[in-house]
């Protein structure tokens, strides 16, 4: 097992110590190496003092903005100091403006970003900041000079620096807003180097920086040009060396500048070219005049050079002394050319017997040159004038080529044997060079080989490798006769082969010149030799049995000639692989090559190339399956190279031939005999395979059994017994938890075996049967399997146990008032099993719903649980079970009401344990019905009047009294309401309660007439709240409760239209179970009549005439009044706290009354109406 290696941390700063100016911009670089993740690491700086050696400063830091001390916050914030990432793992530490106290010892610190701590994460330097002592001072000036003057300058550098260093010094020329060019330095190791535009200038002494004495630097430019205009000035570097063995600039200074001017003189020249004509013939001479105009030339220097087509013939310098190029250089010491200076202003270039070649453009260039202090020469302005051309017209030739070949047709890889003749008209004029061309089908031209006038002969560019090992050769026969010889042709010298002859003849001055040339060719082709090439595979036994053997061939056309070899493989893909891999190869050397995969062949196989032709037989004997397959043959066409190297020309494949090895026939017979198995669940079902015949003694079985059940499309694998004796379980099996309840067993007589699945289950009940597969043992040993057959099937049937459970069918009617208990009993008469265990469920039929609804149930647990009819009806904490025996369940209960009544049964749920321990029902059954009708108390209501009929006087009051003459109970609460009985409907809606039985009473009633007018004077209902008074008599009407089943209404300010029939109806009102009040029963009493008097006016207007007489009458009694009511309410009050009747169970009061009130006008002579509303007091 590998681990993981981690790398050693290490953090590398620049070496120190590091010795710089104040002013300078330093850089100091820091690397960490050595790390896994991530790839860009931070960095931290910090500063040691000198002043605290041990107290660490912050500076700056790569993942920290507040990372700097106070000292450092302000510079590092304006980007004085700052950290330059130059990679993910390196980084420079900036500081532009170098000041005296960051002198220190420096670290560099990489936070860790690894799980643990390995290796270093900080390193240290020194820097120590020096003042900047260096001083460059020159005089600044203006100087006017004349081209050719000279020029001096001197510049002072000094340096007063402690530390070893070295001073380098430059003298810099700058023109406008151009960069300075470098005119001439002296570098920190002494050593002078001038710019390219100075460089030639400097090494002929033209040139000079001097040192004279330890400070001063002196330029000298000892002939000034119109280029030196400009701005000189000096330019100081003090260079110290760093610890690593650089020199660095710790700093850098410029002095004045002095701005020189430079007046040019006037050394304007021009030049022309002459010749006599333009057209010349081979051995003519002709002169080319090269013309100088110019002013004072005797007193300059002009150099002058000759040009042919661009390139050099010759050049001649101020000493006029010729200088020329190789080529031209023989011609001219044979006396062929001539170059010359025939005045200070003529310069002549003559070629006496011109050539073929000699045609072309030719030209001069006249370059003015300036003589140095040192007698050396500068190259100055240089002119040329337009180019002259000339023709130069050949020798007129008068020879005829042929060509002829041993072939025009040939295949490759046959030789080629060309002749080239030459004819003259007369006698020959001199030699002949001869070149052999081939011109392809693209028209691309390429050179074969040449043979020269001197009869050398040599090969082309592309020839050059197959001239060297003897495949192109060339040969003159005769001196007209010339020959070429091609062997081993390839395809690509096929094309049209051409013969160029050129004829030469020596002229006067000895050189050798063209007069003529000739062409002639023949074309050849050459058919590849994969022309036609094809492979086909054959053979005559397609199918063969185990062991038979058979024969491959590979057929190749067309017939090629022994030189020609063909190098063939065959090739395989077995049955069920995609891939071919070879098999064995005929190489094209005779030789036979296994594949790598052939082993299982090699002893089986035999191969055979016919000498005829380069067909291949391939045997194979003691087939089997490793041989089952398909074949292909693949021929390779080769051709050897003239370097004895070989080429694949072409490549190919045959068709395919599939051979089958066949397996022998079987001979497996299984019994397909069918049988039903039917058993009660926990015995074991034993099944059995029986194999009739088989095709061999040596057949092993493997034998695989399935069940199939109604659900499923197929069977599912229970067990495997391979042909090996190996088990193996199916996914039935594993997923049924059948592992443990199968026994397989092979009995002694070989072709019967048995599968026994133990304690059985209903869920094993299906089809079963087994599929028996064969193996033999193949020519290569390996086992095979031959056949397959499948076993008639077993229908298995796994019952449960009867079931026995029974229930009493006792049917019952129960009859109870509300609030008193209820007892269901549920008997269970018989059962399946004594350890079966049993789930109760009690439901009821509601009078008008056909649906029954679960009361409680008893899990087979013993757990009791609510139905939703318990939710309903308030049943939770009413319901009590009790089982006093085995088999008996009692079900009270408690408080009942009448939405309790309704249909009770109770329904058992009988459940056994299968074999594997899982609960299943077995059976249930619904007990006999009990009706339950829960009734309320019977109704005794009695209302009678004990007012009888009244007669009274107009504005006096009257009484309606309404008494209770019997109750139903105790508990329950009264709702009144006094009606007038009119001819006439009016009236408005007293009491809610007595007005909707009213009107329920109406609408029940029908078409039935009434023909009393009910009008409603005042309602109270059971819950004491008063109804709104009628409107005749609002105002007027005051209500009392005399005892707890006497009510009294009485009405003041009588009028006649108050005159009529009067009565009460009472409503009893009774809690149910659930606390909820519900309305009993009714009772109207018998109509009382009121006739109410009208009296005459006259009483009240002496009444109101008199002053005396209405204060006494209408203010007096009122104080009286007050005090009889308070006193009458005293004693009421303690009246009700002492005795048992004055107030009911129901918290109803016995009386009610509201403050006196009084209706009073000073304008009205009406008496003032004291009166008691109800609802005032509770």
């Amino acid at each position: 097992m590998l681990g993981v290696v981690s790398a050693q941390r290490q953090v590398a700063v620049q070496e120190g110590p590091l010795y710089r100016t104040e002013g300078s911009h330093i850089t100091i670089w820091c690397n960490v190496s050595g790390y896994q993740e991530p790839s860009e690491q931070n960095f931290q700086w910090s500063i040691y003092l000198p002043s605290a050696p041990e107290r660490e400063v912050q500076i700056v830091s790569t993942m920290d903005s507040s990372f700097p001390y106070a000292i450092y916050t302000q510079r590092v914030r304006s980007g004085k100091i700052y950290v330059e990432r130059v990679q993910g793992n390196s980084a420079l530490l900036h500081i532009t403006d170098l000041q005296a106290r960051d002198t220190g010892e420096y670290e560099c610190h990489t936070p860790n970003t690894e799980k643990q701590y390995f290796g270093s994460y900080s390193a240290k330097m020194n820097l120590v900041v020096i003042p900047d002592s260096l001083q460059t001072t020159a005089v600044p000036q203006t100087l006017h000079k004349v081209e050719q003057d000279p020029l001096e300058l001197t510049c002072e550098v000094a340096t007063e620096t402690f530390q070893h260093s070295h001073l380098s010094v430059a003298w810099l020329r700058q023109r406008g807003g151009e960069k300075p060019v470098e005119v001439i330095s002296l570098s920190r190791d002494f050593v002078l180097h001038s710019s390219s535009e100075y460089g030639q200038r400097q090494s002929l002494g033209e040139v000079r920086l001097d040192k004279l004495g330890s400070t001063t630097f002196r330029l000298t430019v000892f002939h000034l040009q119109p280029s030196d205009q400009g701005e000189f000035y000096c330019e100081a570097a003090e260079w110290i060396q760093d610890p690593d063995g650089s020199w660095y600039a710790i700093t850098r200074k410029r002095s004045e500048g002095t701005v020189v001017n430079v007046q040019p003189t006037d050394k304007e020249f021009t030049v022309r070219l002459e010749t006599e004509k333009r057209l010349y013939t081979v051995g003519e001479p002709v002169e080319f005049r090269c013309i100088l105009e110019a002013q004072n030339i005797p007193d300059r220097y002009f150099a002058v050079s000759w040009a042919f087509n661009s390139s050099l013939i010759a050049s001649m310098g101020p000493n006029a002394v010729p200088v020329l190029n190789s080529e031209f250089t023989h011609r001219e010491a044979r006396g062929q050319l001539k170059v010359a200076k025939e005045s200070d202003s003529v310069f002549v270039l003559k070629i006496y017997h011109l050539r073929q070649e000699d045609g072309g453009k030719y030209n001069c260039r006249v370059t003015e040159r300036e003589k140095t202090v040192t007698g050396e020469f500068i190259d100055k302005e240089s002119k040329r004038p337009k180019n002259i051309p000339i023709i130069v017209l050949p020798i007129k030739s008068s020879i005829s080529v042929e060509v002829a070949s041993n072939a025009s047709i040939i295949l490759e890889g046959e030789n080629l044997h060309f002749s080239c003749s030459v004819r003259t008209a007369g006698r020959p004029q001199g030699r002949f060079s001869v070149i052999w061309q081939l011109v392809d089908r693209q028209n691309r031209r390429s050179n074969i080989m040449w043979l020269d006038r001197d009869g050398t002969v040599q090969p082309g560019a592309s020839y050059w490798e197959r001239s060297s090992f003897g495949g192109v050769q060339m040969e003159q026969v005769q001196p007209n006769s010339f020959s070429l010889g091609i062997f081993n042709s390839r395809k690509e010298d096929e094309g049209q082969y051409e013969c160029h002859v050129t004829e030469w003849v020596r002229a006067v001055d000895g050189e050798w010149q063209i007069v003529g040339e000739r062409r002639a060719s023949t074309p050849v082709s050459i058919t590849a030799l994969e022309t036609g090439f094809a492979v086909t595979a054959i053979s005559r036994t397609p199918g063969v049995t185990y062991s038979d053997s058979f024969d491959l061939q590979c057929i190749i056309k067309p017939h090629y000639p022994a030189r020609v070899p063909v190098s063939v493989t065959w090739r395989f893909q077995p049955v069920g692989t995609v891939e071919f891999h070879d098999l064995v190869t005929f190489t094209r050397d005779g030789g036979v090559q296994w594949g790598d995969r052939s082993s299982s062949f090699r002893t089986r196989t035999a191969i055979e190339k016919a000498e005829s032709s380069n067909n291949v037989r391939l045997s194979i004997s003691r087939a089997s399956d490793t041989e089952a397959g398909k074949y292909q043959c693949v021929a390779e066409l080769w051709r050897r190279n003239y370097n004895n190297t070989w080429t694949r020309l072409a490549e190919r494949t045959s068709n395919l031939l599939e051979i089958r090895v066949l397996q022998p026939v079987t001979k497996l017979q299984v019994s397909k005999s069918k049988r039903t198995l039917t058993l009660v669940e926990d015995r074991p079902i034993q099944l059995n395979c029986s194999v009739k015949s088989q095709t061999s003694q040596n057949s092993h079985f493997a034998v695989l059994w399935y069940v199939h059940k109604p659900s499923d499309a197929d069977g599912k694998l229970i067990l495997k017994t391979t042909h090996n004796a190996a088990f193996e379980y199916g996914t039935y099996a594993e997923e049924e938890g059948l592992r443990a309840r199968l026994q397989f067993e092979r009995h002694v007589s070989g072709g019967l075996f048995s599968l026994t699945v133990q304690r059985a289950e209903v869920s094993d009940s299906g089809s079963y049967y087994c599929h028996v597969e064969e193996w033999l043992l193949s020519p290569n040993y390996a086992w095979y399997k031959l056949a397959e057959e499948v076993s008639g099937r077993t229908e298995v049937t796994v019952k449960q146990p009867d079931s026995r459970l029974k229930l009493s069918q006792a049917q019952g009617n129960l009859s109870v008032l509300e609030t008193q208990q209820v007892q269901l009993e549920c008997v269970v008469v018989n059962r399946t099993r004594v350890a079966s265990q049993l789930l109760v469920e009690w439901f009821v039929w509601k009078p008008n719903h056909p649906e029954r609804e679960t009361v409680a149930r008893l899990s087979r647990e013993a757990t009791f649980h609510y139905g939703e009819q318990a939710a309903k009806n308030n049943l939770e904490g009413r319901l009590h079970l009790e089982s006093p025996s085995s088999g008996v369940y009692r079900l009270f209960i408690q408080n009942v009401a009448v939405q309790d009544s309704g249909t009770y049964s109770c329904r058992v749920e009988e459940w056994l344990p299968s074999p594997s321990g899982v609960w299943y029902k077995r059976a249930e059954d619904t007990a006999g019905q009990t009706a339950v009708t829960v009734m309320r108390p019977d109704a005794a209501l009695q209302v009678d009047t004990v007012v009888p009929n009244a007669t009274v006087s107009e504005k006096a009051a009257f009484q309606l009294d309404c008494s209770i003459v019997s109750r139903s109970s105790q508990d329950s609460r009264f709702a009144v309401a006094w009606y007038s009985l009119r001819t006439k409907a009016g009236g408005k809606r007293g009491s809610p309660g007595l007005e909707e039985q009213e009107e329920e009473g109406e609408e029940g009633e029908g078409e039935e007439e009434d023909p009393m007018e009910r009008m409603a004077l005042l309602s109270v209902g059971p819950d004491a709240v008063f109804g709104p008074e009628g409107s005749p008599w609002e105002g007027r009407l005051r209500f009392q409760r005399l005892s707890p089943l006497l009510y009294r209404l009485t009405v003041l300010q009588a009028s006649p239209r108050d005159t009529g029939n009067y009565s009460c109806r009472v409503e009893e009102w009774l809690p149910s179970p659930q606390k909820e009040w519900y309305r009993l029963t009714e009772e109207e009493s018998a109509p009382i009549s009121i006739r109410v008097l009208d009296t005459s006016s006259t009483l009240q207007s002496i009444i109101c005439s008199n002053d005396a007489l209405f204060y006494f009458i209408f203010f007096y009694p009122f104080p009286i009044f007050g005090i009889l009511i308070i006193t009458i309410l005293l004693v009421r009050f303690k009246s009700r706290n002492s005795s048992k009747n004055s107030d009911g169970k129901n918290g109803v009061p016995l009386l009610w009354i509201k403050e006196p009130h009084l209706n009073y006008s000073p304008t009205c002579l009406e008496p003032p109406v004291l009166s008691i509303h109800p609802g005032a007091i509770d």
